[in-house]
């Protein structure tokens, strides 16, 4: 079995279908998708109604992202138009469904509903969206909206050295519960890199889809990945979240 974790995708269905083509999936694969599935290009629902469908063929892990949170309460309830929301992706969101049903919105909402907002699997590797606060680790975090909002850390990792081993006393104990920690939430081209970053136990999947970067499935056991093109060039027409 082949396990990806999958950065977030930013309504660029097109990047997702390419990725998806690079991988030739097989039915005892896995799927881990970090978050945010929309705001951003324009296929926004449409990205939700394929993961939908992939799922009943495939195993897939949704984890749930800040602009996820977002998009959930507006389907939960038209009037909830977070304003930040609306100037960061929200606005292709919405005009993306346009077309849906009300029971296929419904739907959406439910698949909202279910995604998680950690998983850990068999091998202690915890995969979430942004990050957490708590030393004791995610079960005892007591505000969870620092799952899909947090970038501590992501910056605490960054500016560690690499060679300080597990057991050494200067290792935070929020690192020290899980062997590996993927996430997405901050792109790696804000740090002028175009491919997934790794400091100590942490990887970050998010090569920044949602702006110029590229769509990212990494091999969790084998460090191998792969990418889409930039998203600027398969949505030559649109500006994304490059506003």
């Amino acid at each position: 079995m082949r396990t990806f974790a999958i950065g977030d995708i930013h309504g660029g269905l097109k990047a997702l279908l390419q990725v998806l083509n690079k991988l030739e999936l097989q039915e005892e694969d896995r799927l881990i998708f970090m978050g945010d599935y929309v705001d951003g290009w324009s296929e926004s629902a449409q990205v939700i109604e394929f993961l939908m469908n992939v799922s009943k063929k495939i195993t897939c892990t949704f984890i749930k992202g800040n602009h996820d949170v977002w998009c959930q309460n507006w389907l939960k309830d038209k009037s909830d138009v977070n304003t930040s929301w609306y100037l960061h992706g929200g606005k292709e969101t919405i005009e993306s469904y346009e077309g849906f049903t009300d029971d296929e919105k419904k739907q959406h909402l439910i698949f909202f509903e279910n995604m998680n907002m950690y998983f850990i699997d068999e091998k202690n590797r915890l995969f979430l969206h942004a990050g957490f606060t708590s030393m004791h680790g995610v079960e005892k975090e007591t505000y969870t909206h620092n799952f899909c909002t947090d970038r501590t850390l992501w910056e605490m990792a960054l500016v560690m050295d690499k060679k300080i081993d597990l057991n050494n006393n200067l290792y935070p104990k929020r690192l020290r519960h899980y062997n590996e920690i993927y996430i997405g939430h901050t792109p790696t081209i804000n740090y002028g890199e175009t491919e997934p970053m790794n400091a100590i136990n942490v990887w970050n999947v998010d090569t920044g889809a949602a702006f110029t970067g590229k769509l990212t499935a990494m091999n969790i056991d084998t460090k191998a990945f792969f990418q889409s093109d930039d998203l600027p060039s398969l949505y030559p027409n649109e500006k994304g979240r490059n506003k």
